[in-house]
C-alpha cells in the first residue's frame, strides 16, 4: 500500500515539476550562508534577485538555499534582520555556486530593535503561505521578566495568540485546546517527552545553547507529524568554528555555562553548555533540610565537522535529570536523554538531503520508606529513530519536500514494587511507527502562495504482552501477541494544505486544512502534567487520535512594514478523545490496566487569535489575545453531553513591550490576563464511617478565578571591554502581588462542623530576580 501511495501520488508530481523545470532551460544559484563572525549557518535568510524582487527563495534550517533562473546576469540580494544586506553579480551561463559570510550590522547603522518575534521579510508574514507559525529570536528572550530571572523560549511562547499556560509557573501549555501531550516537542530532530524541570517551573531547554525555535499551531508542512495540536521545532547551535567563546549567567538559584569553538578553524566546531540550580544548598544550612535533594541539571553538548564543500555530519545531544528527596525516606528523580547524528549532504544543485538517526528516553523513579515499608514506582518511554528527509529546489515556483520517517517505541508501564503493595509483572510495550511525505511549496503567481502535501501514518502494534479491549470499562476480548510479532496496524493518510492571496503590498489572506493523527497519548490527573505521568501507545483498545482543523486568516502591515496586525480564526474536530471515566481507580495498583478505566469519545475547539506587533523603534513589543472554547463528547461522561476540557480559557490576553531607555539600559514588562480554566468543585457532601465525603455531579462545570498578572525587569548592558562583555537584568516578578489561585482544597470548617470551608493555596506573590550575564 505504501508503495502505491508512492508511485500514485509522489512520482507524478515530481516528474511534473521535473519536465516543466527542464523545458525552462534554466541555470541554479546556489551555496549556504553563515554568520562571518562565529560560522553558524543562518536558518530563513532571504535571497532576492534585484529588479524582480518577486522571485528569491529563503536559506533553509541547514542554511542551504537553491534559486533556478534562466540564462543571463543577474545581482543577488542577501538580507536578513540585523545583518548587512550583500550584493553580488551573477553571470548565469551554468549551475554556479556562491557561499555567504553574512556581518552583523553595527550598533546604530541599518540595526534595528526587532521584536521578539522575528524573521528573515519584515513582510514575511504578507507572503508565506505557512500559517499559525511563530518563530523567537532566542537573542531578545533574555530580556523579558521572567520567574526567577531564568530566561525560557517556552515560556515566552505562551506569551503568544492560541498556546496558553498550564498553571501557574508551568512550563506546560495548550496550542488550540489540544492536551499538553498533543505538542510534540523537538530538540535537534529528537522527540522531549517532559520538557520541564522542577514540577514545571523551568524548562528543559537552556537559552544559551539554543540557536532556533519555532512553533507551528495546527496547520504543520507534511514533514512533521505525531501529534494533534502544535510542533514546537528547536535548533541547538553548531558552536564557534572561527574563536572561542565562554559564556555564562549566575542567578538567586542557578546558574550556567557555556564553552564553543572550533576543533578546526572553518571546518568543525563545537558546544558544551551546562545548567545546575542550587536550592539544594540552601535547605542543608538547615539543620531540619540536611538531608534533603532539590536540584536539577542540563548538559547540552553538540559537535559537527565539514567532510567537504557539500557533506557535513553533526552529533549533538541532550541530557538531564530533576532530583528531590528527603534522606531515606522519600526520593524521586526523572530525566530525558536525547542524541541526534545528523548528515547533510548537497546532493546537486537543486536537492539536499538530510540523514538522521535520533534516540530519545525518558523516564523516571520514586522510592518511598515508612516504618518499615518500602513503596517503588518507575516508568520509561525510550525511542530509536530513523529520517531521511530531501529538499528538491525544482524551480522558481515549486519547492518539494519528500521523505520517509521509521520510530521503534519501547514504552514501560508504570511499575509498583516494595513491602505494602502487591507486585504483578507488568510487560513492557513495543511497537512501529512509519511514515512517508510529500510537500510543495507552490509559489502560483506573485499574489498567490500555496504550500500542500500528503503524510501516511503507520502504527503497527508489537507482539511481547496481552493487549485487552473493553466496553465501559468492561473485558470483552483479550490477545497475547508472541514478542516479535506484529500485530495491529493502523493507516492514516493526513493531507494538508494552506494557501496566501496577497491583496496588495500592505495585505493578504490565509486559509488552510490539515488533518493530524497521534498515536502516543499521555494519562495524568492534572493539566500541567507531572513527572509520573504515564505514556501508553496506540493499542487494540487505545485507537490513535484524529484532528481535522480548517483555518482563515488576515494579516495587514503599517507604515513600512514596522507594525503589522495578524488575526486567525479556526475550527478543530477530534476523534478518539480519552479521558478518565468516572470514579476511575488511577492508584498505584500493578494490577490493574490502566486501559480499563478509559473513555473514548469526540472533541471540538474553536477560536479567534490576534497579535499586533510594533517590530522597530526604542519601543518594541506586541499584544495578543485569544477567544476559544473547547469541549469533549464522551459517553459515559457528564450524562453523554458536551463538557469542558480542563485547560479551556475563554479569554486570554498577553501585552509584551520593551524599551530601549539609552545605549545602555532597557527596560521590559509584560501583563497577563486569563479567565480561570475549568475545573470540577463538589455540589455537596456526605458522611460515611465518620468520614466527610465530597459529591460531584458535572464535568469541569466550575471555574478557578480569573488569573492576572504584572512583570517589570530592566537590563543594563556594560560597555563592552575588548573580548569581555556582561549584563545584569534586575526583575520583580507579580510587581502587585497578586495571590492568584493555584488549587482550591475543601474541607470541614472546624468551628462549624456542618459547613465546608475553601483553602486556597497561592505559589507566588512576589519573587524579586537578580541575573549576572557574561560573555567572553
Amino acid at each position: 500500500m505504501l508503495r502505491n501511495l508512492v508511485n500514485y501520488l509522489l512520482v507524478p508530481t515530481l516528474l511534473c515539476i521535473s519536465s516543466n523545470s527542464v523545458a525552462q532551460q534554466k541555470h541554479t544559484v546556489s551555496g549556504t550562508i553563515k554568520d562571518r563572525k562565529n560560522g553558524e549557518l543562518m536558518i530563513g535568510v532571504t535571497v532576492r534577485i534585484e529588479g524582480n524582487l518577486s522571485v528569491g527563495t529563503a536559506s533553509n534550517e541547514y542554511g542551504f538555499y537553491s534559486l533556478s533562473l534562466p540564462k543571463g546576469n543577474y545581482t543577488l540580494i542577501i538580507s536578513y534582520i540585523g545583518y548587512d544586506e550583500q550584493r553580488q553579480y551573477v553571470q548565469l551561463e551554468k549551475n554556479v555556486r556562491i557561499d555567504w559570510l553574512l556581518e552583523q550590522a553595527m550598533e546604530g547603522k541599518n540595526s534595528l530593535q526587532e521584536v521578539l518575534i522575528s524573521s528573515a521579510k519584515k513582510d514575511k508574514n504578507l507572503s508565506n503561505a505557512q500559517m499559525g507559525m511563530e518563530t523567537l529570536d532566542i537573542k531578545k528572550i533574555e530580556k523579558l521578566p521572567v520567574l526567577f530571572g531564568e530566561k525560557d523560549v517556552m515560556k515566552t511562547l505562551q506569551l503568544l495568540p492560541g498556546i496558553k499556560s498550564s498553571g501557574e509557573g508551568n512550563s506546560g501549555f495548550s496550542v488550540r485546546g489540544g492536551a499538553t501531550d498533543q505538542n510534540l516537542i523537538l530538540l535537534d530532530e529528537a522527540p522531549v517527552y517532559n520538557a520541564s524541570h522542577l514540577l514545571g517551573f523551568f524548562s528543559t531547554f537552556n537559552s544559551d545553547a539554543l540557536k532556533d525555535a519555532s512553533i507551528i499551531k495546527g496547520n504543520s508542512p507534511a514533514q512533521y507529524g505525531g501529534r494533534l495540536s502544535s510542533i514546537m521545532d528547536i535548533k541547538m547551535k553548531d558552536g564557534n568554528n572561527q574563536d572561542y567563546n565562554l559564556t555564562g549567567g549566575i542567578g538567586l538559584i542557578s546558574s550556567r555555562l557555556s564553552v564553543e569553538g572550533p576543533i578546526q578553524k572553518d571546518k568543525s566546531s563545537f558546544i558544551v553548555s551546562g545548567r545546575r540550580t542550587y536550592a539544594d544548598l540552601f535547605l542543608r544550612s538547615s539543620e531540619d533540610f540536611k538531608d534533603s535533594k532539590l536540584y536539577f541539571y542540563d548538559l547540552n553538548i553538540k559537535a559537527n565537522y565539514e567532510i567537504n564543500q557539500n557533506n557535513r555530519v553533526y552529533l549533538s545531544g541532550y541530557f538531564g535529570r530533576d532530583v528531590l528527596g528527603f534522606g531515606d525516606t522519600f526520593g524521586t528523580d526523572w530525566g530525558n536523554t536525547t542524541a541526534t547524528f545528523r548528515w547533510n549532504s548537497v546532493v546537486n544543485s537543486k536537492l539536499f538531503a538530510n540523514t538522521s538517526l535520533i534516540y530519545s528516553n525518558y523516564d523516571y523513579k520514586l522510592n518511598f520508606k515508612s516504618s518499615g515499608n518500602d513503596f517503588g514506582l518507575n516508568s520509561q518511554i525510550k525511542d530509536w529513530n530513523f529520517k531521511e528527509d530531501f529538499s528538491w529546489f525544482a524551480n522558481t515556483k515549486h519547492t518539494v519536500r519528500f521523505g520517509l520517517q521509521s520510530i521503534y517505541h519501547t514504552i514501560a508501564p508504570s511499575r509498583v514494587s516494595g513491602t505494602s503493595v502487591s507486585s504483578y509483572p507488568k510487560s513492557t510495550r513495543y511497537s512501529l511507527e512509519n511514515a512517508l511525505y510529500i510537500n510543495d511549496e507552490y509559489k502560483a503567481t506573485d499574489r498567490l502562495s500555496i504550500n500542500y502535501g500528503l503524510r501516511l501514518a503507520a502504527f503497527t502494534v508489537m507482539g511481547g504482552d496481552t493487549y485487552n479491549t473493553y466496553n465501559n470499562g468492561v473485558l470483552t476480548d483479550s490477545l497475547t501477541l508472541a514478542k516479535g510479532k506484529l500485530g495491529k496496524t493502523y493507516v492514516n493518510p493526513e493531507p494538508r494544505i494552506t494557501a496566501n492571496y496577497r491583496i496588495n503590498d500592505v495585505s493578504s489572506i490565509k486559509a488552510g486544512y490539515s488533518r493530524n493523527t497521534q498515536n502516543l497519548h499521555l494519562l495524568s490527573n492534572s493539566s500541567g502534567g507531572r513527572p509520573t505521568d504515564q505514556w501508553i501507545g496506540s493499542s487494540y483498545a487505545v485507537k490513535p487520535e484524529i484532528a481535522d482543523q480548517v483555518s482563515i486568516g488576515y494579516s495587514r502591515n503599517f507604515h513600512e512594514n514596522n507594525y503589522e496586525v495578524n488575526v486567525e480564526g479556526y475550527y478543530k474536530q477530534m476523534q478518539n478523545q480519552i479521558d478518565y471515566k468516572n470514579g476511575a481507580d488511577i492508584t498505584f495498583d500493578a494490577a490493574k490496566d490502566i486501559e480499563s478505566e478509559l473513555l473514548f469519545g469526540k472533541g471540538r475547539a474553536y477560536g479567534f487569535e490576534l497579535i499586533a506587533k510594533k517590530k522597530s523603534g526604542k519601543l518594541t513589543g506586541w499584544i495578543s489575545y485569544t477567544l476559544s472554547k473547547t469541549e469533549r463528547k464522551i459517553d459515559g461522561i457528564n450524562n453523554n453531553n458536551w463538557y469542558n476540557t480542563s485547560l479551556d480559557k475563554t479569554h486570554d490576553v498577553s501585552v509584551v513591550a520593551t524599551y530601549q531607555l539609552t545605549p545602555r539600559w532597557s527596560l521590559s514588562g509584560l501583563f497577563l490576563y486569563s479567565t480561570g480554566n475549568a475545573v470540577t468543585f463538589p455540589t455537596g457532601k456526605y458522611e460515611l464511617n465518620n468520614e466527610t465525603v465530597f459529591q460531584y455531579s458535572e464535568r469541569n462545570a466550575d471555574r478557578m478565578p480569573a488569573y492576572h498578572r504584572l512583570d517589570l525587569s530592566a537590563t543594563y548592558e556594560s560597555k563592552k571591554k575588548k573580548r569581555f562583555q556582561s549584563s545584569w537584568t534586575f526583575g520583580l516578578y507579580n510587581v502587585y502581588g497578586r495571590e492568584n489561585a493555584y488549587t482550591f482544597s475543601f474541607e470541614d470548617d472546624p468551628n462549624n462542623p456542618g459547613t465546608t470551608r475553601v483553602m486556597q493555596t497561592s505559589l507566588f506573590r512576589w519573587v524579586p530576580n537578580i541575573t549576572y550575564n557574561f560573555k567572553f
